[in-house]
């Protein structure tokens, strides 16, 4: 059983990974209407709350005392909900600068960021295969960036900010693992992104130039919120609490080659054969560590 539980846990992370994936792009197009990353991050998690808020008023009659949340359940929840509106800001304010399929391999570094911090946290060092997990997904990042074969570095700002949203990401990652398990993921969702508003709320008023264009919660907030804020939360805070955090950080880069195809396919990005095999790389190491896993189960 407890095999099963883990598999079904790595699925339902996959699932929210690979849906995260798919955000780089809307927010690409969204960008090239003339949106602002505010108006991007304030319709994403407008939406997303208020989706999240009628799953949970439509399962409000099967809440029991052990799915009441706390006051010290909502506290925390909303606190660790800060890194995912970081996480929307800074990598929304990366894709700005640089290519998609750079700026989801930056995001990827929260692969070693996860294992660092789980081994921090646990003091219990990773294991040789997570080791080796790791090593092989940053050696599939310098190809995947394409940094042996590129003339000129990427945009400073764009590594900067994506490299600032792999750290908030791993922040996320560890609060979908630790923070209040035995509630139900609709409600751990709705409280983690009421504190991922107010970020995204303050950066909205402090970047407000005057105006806000309403048009685009109708138009690219509905994909982003269901993609960003909607799915991805049900499905990883389902999925976490049954895996370990060095795993779940692994199995979350199937955002990857997600994010990328979707960028190479919708953006006409560039895409070479060396960044390819550095996306081969990565997604080696997810095979990597889940291949004793599927043999038990």
């Amino acid at each position: 059983m407890g095999n099963n539980n883990t598999l079904k846990g790595v699925i339902l992370v996959g699932l929210g990974a690979a849906s995260y994936g798919l955000l780089a792009t809307f927010v690409k197009l969204a960008y090239a209407e003339g949106y602002t990353t505010a108006e991007v991050t304030a319709s994403q998690m407008a939406l997303g709350i208020l989706s999240v808020s009628l799953i949970n008023l439509f399962r409000k009659n099967k809440t029991t005392e052990a799915t009441k949340a706390t006051g010290k359940n909502k506290l925390y929840l909303m606190l660790a909900g800060t890194s995912t509106g970081f996480t929307s800001v800074f990598y929304y304010l990366g894709v700005k600068y640089i290519p998609v399929s750079v700026g989801i391999v930056l995001l990827m570094q929260s692969v070693w960021m996860g294992v660092l911090a789980e081994w921090m946290i646990t003091k219990q060092p990773p294991t040789l295969k997570k080791i080796l997990a790791v090593l092989v997904v940053l050696g599939g990042t310098v190809l995947a960036t394409n940094l042996i074969n590129a003339d000129e570095m990427p945009d400073w700002r764009g590594i900067a900010w994506g490299m600032a949203a792999a750290l908030s990401y791993t922040i996320t990652m560890f609060a979908g693992n630790r923070i209040a398990v035995n509630l139900p993921a609709p409600k751990r969702s709705l409280f983690m992104l009421l504190g991922g508003a107010v970020v995204v709320l303050t950066f909205t008023a402090i970047t407000w130039p005057g105006y806000f264009n309403f048009q685009i919660l109708y138009t690219w907030g509905i994909p982003l919120s269901l993609f960003g804020t909607l799915l991805p939360p049900l499905f990883m805070n389902a999925g976490f609490p049954k895996v370990s955090m060095g795993l779940g950080s692994i199995v979350s880069a199937i955002e990857l080659p997600v994010s990328v195809t979707m960028a190479y396919i919708f953006l006409h990005e560039t895409v070479s054969n060396t960044q390819w095999a550095g996306i081969t790389l990565i997604l080696a190491a997810i095979v990597l560590m889940n291949i004793s896993l599927k043999r038990k189960a």
